[in-house]
């Protein structure tokens, strides 16, 4: 598998950055060159359009993966809830005890992946075939209120019939997959009706779209896999809102004051600790963030608490299972993840926190970091019984 995974990084050296060079190209042709009849706005977004679409399919392709080998100790099943997409693995050897059952939510921004993502296999090595468990990877496109139904109804009649035989589940996710699980664990709290949750493992989540000013976001803001702009316009894309607001947004001018003071306590960069701040910070000029009521209206939806759960009350989030969070020193939204670690922790819910000091967003998922697939099966394996 090492060798596959050389040449799918090799692939990705090869295909991504000669796409990226092209779009630098012609958005600079773009700037410069107008044919007649043509204004120069309209202009530039068609081929911006026409060379990001391309950027998709290329991530959509590599993010798929190259295809496991088959592991004949499992029985694995492709199916739909209500629609969704789903990928059930489990042991073939018949279950002596219930099951602990992790549902897997794949990143992508709601765009591009699948239920096969590599993540899954990683989880499918490491825990099925260590511990009597089942594993569900399902789209990260689904609606959050659609996610927790399901859940809560303990699947639809076209589930396994095992599926009624879960003890616990334990809640993962990567990039906006860990936003989805953070949310449905949120969602879930009170539930009497439904197996206890005993886990979440957040990796690089993205949590609140309020601050993208934070350190990370300044720091990090050029580096692949995920731009700071790109924060933004995938989020634009996924909400099926304009692309037009992208750079008020990521100044802050979709924010009223008042939410803005409220959030602060738990959104800020003054919560980050120093060591983080030391590759450069300069706080932003308020005079940049003037407030802009039809950038609010277009996109308030980032300020609810159904896409930040970091503006979740302390009486919510008091009541969460342990959690897990995975961090990448290069990595734009590394502050949402301390920033929700610090929350957590705050009100007594058990931490447990590995920051990858040299890697970037999406180590996990496309590169098969060895690393830190190893720590998140470990922690899995010794997850207290909660």
């Amino acid at each position: 598998m090492v060798f596959w995974t050389r040449i799918a990084c090799l692939l990705v050296t090869v295909a991504i950055y000669p796409t990226l060079f092209l779009v630098s190209i012609v958005i600079q042709y773009a700037k410069t060159s107008l044919p007649p009849g043509i204004e120069q706005p309209f202009k530039l977004r068609f081929y911006q359009s026409i060379m990001i679409s391309f950027l998709i399919e290329v991530l959509r392709f590599f993010a798929n993966g190259i295809p496991p080998f088959k592991d004949t100790s499992l029985l694995i099943q492709e199916q739909q809830f209500d629609g969704v997409p789903v990928k059930i693995y489990q042991p073939k050897k018949p279950a002596v005890t219930k099951r602990k059952a992790l549902l897997f939510f794949h990143g992508g921004a709601g765009t591009y992946g699948n239920v096969a993502q590599r993540l899954s296999t990683l989880f499918r090595r490491r825990t099925d075939q260590q511990q009597n468990a089942s594993i569900r990877s399902t789209n990260a496109g689904v609606l959050l209120a659609f996610c927790a139904m399901t859940v809560a109804r303990k699947r639809p009649a076209t589930a396994m019939a095992t599926s009624n035989a879960i003890e616990r589940y334990r809640f993962c996710g990567d990039s906006c997959g860990a936003n989805f699980a953070t949310k449905i664990c949120q969602l879930l709290v009170d539930r009497t009706d439904v197996p206890k949750i005993q886990a979440q493992i957040l990796i690089y989540p993205g949590l609140q779209g309020m601050d993208f000013y934070l350190p990370s976001y300044q720091q990090n803001k050029d580096i692949p896999l995920l731009w700071r702009k790109l924060v933004v316009y995938w989020t634009c894309r996924f909400l099926n809102k304009s692309t037009s607001v992208v750079n008020d947004v990521l100044e802050g001018r979709h924010v009223p004051e008042d939410i803005r003071t409220k959030y602060q306590k738990w959104v800020c960069a003054d919560l980050i600790p120093e060591e983080f701040k030391v590759r450069g910070y300069k706080p932003q000029d308020p005079a940049l963030r003037t407030f802009k009521p039809k950038v609010y209206e277009e996109m308030k939806q980032v300020l609810e608490v159904t896409f930040s759960p970091l503006f979740a009350e302390n009486s919510v989030i008091s009541k969460l299972p342990q959690a897990c969070i995975l961090t990448c020193e290069f990595d734009v939204l590394r502050d949402d993840g301390l920033l929700y670690k610090r929350r957590l922790e705050e009100n007594g819910v058990p931490v447990t926190w590995f920051h990858a000091k040299k890697s970037i967003h999406g180590l996990a998922i496309l590169f098969e970091n060895q690393d830190v697939h190893a720590t998140i099966a470990l922690i899995l394996e010794n997850l207290d019984p909660y």
